[in-house]
């Protein structure tokens, strides 16, 4: 039988390395343009020109009503929020790696941060459990990049469950219209009203991003019963793992498939993130797929 508990002291000593080894670096390259098109201007069409454009911009329909092929034109909209919506429940604090879960999350936002601190714009953050936290309004500056990473660093904000559903309708209410919301959680009890994602996505340029341990995805194998508790009710199950194992990485497999799914029917994005690996090459990758939807 086993069952993991983190004190506050060691969570906190965790997070704060995390943090401060990251105010100072200088910022990969590869972000300087990270959040650009979340807040773009439709100017109009221009020829197409093989020498020079990807054959991807093509914007088929249009080409076949001018008869010629022709891609969209964007302009950059400035004076867009981007807003780091960011699950701070006890079970951020869980971790079977290097990282926890809390920890991962913190150096995620604290480079992305630097992104949006480079471009000019105005970045906020939503801490949120069951309850809203900390609610830091979109502003400019260092001096805000350095709130964030403190809110994020400090364990005091961190407990009780994760109620995503309740974050997600303080956003719809609370934030500005076209801002870049980053929601991001292990989303382990997933999101139970399709209503609140689908309004959120109609009014915001939104991102979920899902950072999991692997102990999130699978059970332990090996002999012995592992008891689980339930944050909500606080009961508990005994279980035998090498039983159901198959069949509960089956489920959350399922389940990370299925809120993918609903995000890409409402035009939003998903990323999925495992704290055994590092983000850099997965968070390029991600935007680049991005930016090459703008195009």
């Amino acid at each position: 039988m086993a069952r993991l508990k983190i004190g506050p002291e060691f969570a906190l000593n965790r997070l704060d390395l995390a943090v401060k080894g990251l105010r100072d670096t200088a910022f990969l390259g590869e972000y300087k343009s990270v959040f650009k098109g979340g807040g773009l201007e439709f100017l109009g069409y221009r020829n197409y020109n093989s020498s020079s454009d990807d054959a991807s911009r093509i914007d088929w329909k249009a080409s076949k009503r001018v008869g010629k092929m022709v891609v969209k034109e964007f302009e950059e909209e400035r004076d867009s929020d981007v807003i780091f919506v960011v699950d701070a429940s006890s079970q951020m604090l869980i971790g079977s790696t290097k990282k926890l879960k809390a920890e991962y999350v913190a150096e995620l936002v604290s480079v992305l941060s630097q992104s949006v601190l480079s471009a000019g714009d105005s970045f906020g953050l939503l801490l949120f459990s069951n309850k809203i936290i900390k609610n830091v309004l979109p502003e400019r500056g260092k001096v805000q990049f350095f709130r964030l990473t403190d809110e994020l660093s400090d364990v005091s904000n961190y407990g009780g469950y994760s109620d995503v559903d309740m974050a997600l309708d303080y956003a719809f209410k609370n934030f500005r219209r076209g801002s870049l919301v980053v929601f991001i959680s292990d989303f382990v009890y997933g999101v139970n009203s399709e209503r609140l994602l689908k309004l959120a996505a109609k009014k915001f340029d939104l991102i979920l991003m899902m950072v999991r341990d692997p102990r999130d995805m699978t059970l332990p194998k090996g002999s012995g019963e592992v008891l689980f508790e339930d944050p909500f009710s606080g009961e508990t199950l005994l279980v035998t793992p090498n039983e159901i194992w198959k069949e509960f990485s089956q489920v959350v497999s399922g389940d990370i498939h299925h809120l993918s799914k609903i995000l890409k029917k409402y035009g939003s994005d998903f990323l999925f993130l495992d704290t055994e690996k590092p983000f850099i090459k997965e968070i390029i990758k991600f935007f680049k797929i991005r930016a090459s939807r703008w195009r």
